[in-house]
Protein backbone atom coordinates (compact mmCIF):
# COMPACT_ATOMS: atom_id res chain seq x y z
CA UNK A 1 0.00 0.00 0.00
CA UNK A 2 1.04 3.41 -0.67
CA UNK A 3 2.07 6.04 1.92
CA UNK A 4 0.04 9.48 1.44
CA UNK A 5 2.84 11.33 2.84
CA UNK A 6 5.47 9.93 0.62
CA UNK A 7 3.20 10.10 -2.68
CA UNK A 8 4.76 12.81 -4.85
CA UNK A 9 1.17 13.46 -7.01
CA UNK A 10 2.09 12.05 -9.64
CA UNK A 11 1.99 14.83 -11.99
CA UNK A 12 -1.39 15.78 -11.67
CA UNK A 13 -0.93 19.24 -10.96
CA UNK A 14 -0.98 22.48 -13.23
CA UNK A 15 2.75 22.58 -13.63
CA UNK A 16 3.16 19.00 -14.82
CA UNK A 17 0.23 19.49 -16.94
CA UNK A 18 1.51 22.85 -18.65
CA UNK A 19 5.10 21.14 -19.03
CA UNK A 20 4.10 18.32 -20.51
CA UNK A 21 1.71 19.90 -23.15
CA UNK A 22 4.05 22.23 -24.41
CA UNK A 23 7.04 19.59 -24.47
CA UNK A 24 5.02 17.06 -26.79
CA UNK A 25 4.24 20.08 -28.96
CA UNK A 26 8.23 21.12 -29.12
CA UNK A 27 8.59 17.58 -29.77
CA UNK A 28 5.85 17.76 -32.42
CA UNK A 29 7.22 20.92 -34.10
CA UNK A 30 10.86 19.45 -34.13
CA UNK A 31 9.97 15.93 -35.50
CA UNK A 32 7.70 16.83 -38.43
CA UNK A 33 10.43 19.59 -39.09
CA UNK A 34 13.08 16.77 -39.43
CA UNK A 35 10.83 14.83 -41.35
CA UNK A 36 10.02 17.81 -43.70
CA UNK A 37 14.05 18.95 -43.91
CA UNK A 38 13.65 22.65 -41.92
CA UNK A 39 16.57 22.99 -39.79
CA UNK A 40 15.62 26.17 -38.25
CA UNK A 41 11.86 24.94 -37.64
CA UNK A 42 13.77 22.06 -35.61
CA UNK A 43 15.68 23.82 -33.61
CA UNK A 44 12.40 25.90 -32.78
CA UNK A 45 10.80 22.89 -31.50
CA UNK A 46 13.76 22.30 -29.25
CA UNK A 47 13.48 25.46 -27.57
CA UNK A 48 10.06 24.67 -26.59
CA UNK A 49 10.77 21.88 -25.06
CA UNK A 50 13.58 23.40 -22.76
CA UNK A 51 10.58 26.72 -22.95
CA UNK A 52 8.41 23.57 -21.63
CA UNK A 53 10.63 22.20 -18.58
CA UNK A 54 11.25 26.02 -17.45
CA UNK A 55 7.60 26.70 -17.35
CA UNK A 56 6.74 23.93 -15.49
CA UNK A 57 9.54 24.61 -12.76
CA UNK A 58 8.53 28.23 -12.81
CA UNK A 59 4.94 26.95 -12.25
CA UNK A 60 6.22 24.39 -9.51
CA UNK A 61 7.89 27.09 -7.71
CA UNK A 62 5.08 29.80 -7.63
CA UNK A 63 2.74 27.04 -6.22
CA UNK A 64 1.14 25.24 -8.60
CA UNK A 65 3.07 22.27 -8.57
CA UNK A 66 1.83 18.90 -6.94
CA UNK A 67 2.87 20.08 -3.26
CA UNK A 68 2.07 23.87 -4.02
CA UNK A 69 -0.15 25.51 -2.10
CA UNK A 70 -2.18 26.88 -5.16
CA UNK A 71 -2.74 22.74 -5.98
CA UNK A 72 -5.89 21.29 -5.43
CA UNK A 73 -6.01 17.71 -5.59
CA UNK A 74 -9.20 15.89 -7.45
CA UNK A 75 -10.66 12.54 -5.97
CA UNK A 76 -10.40 10.10 -7.75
Amino acid sequence: MSNPIADPGHGHSPAAWTAVVIMLLGFTVGTTAFFLEVPVVVWVGVALIVVGAISGWVLSKAGYGAKGPKYQPKAH
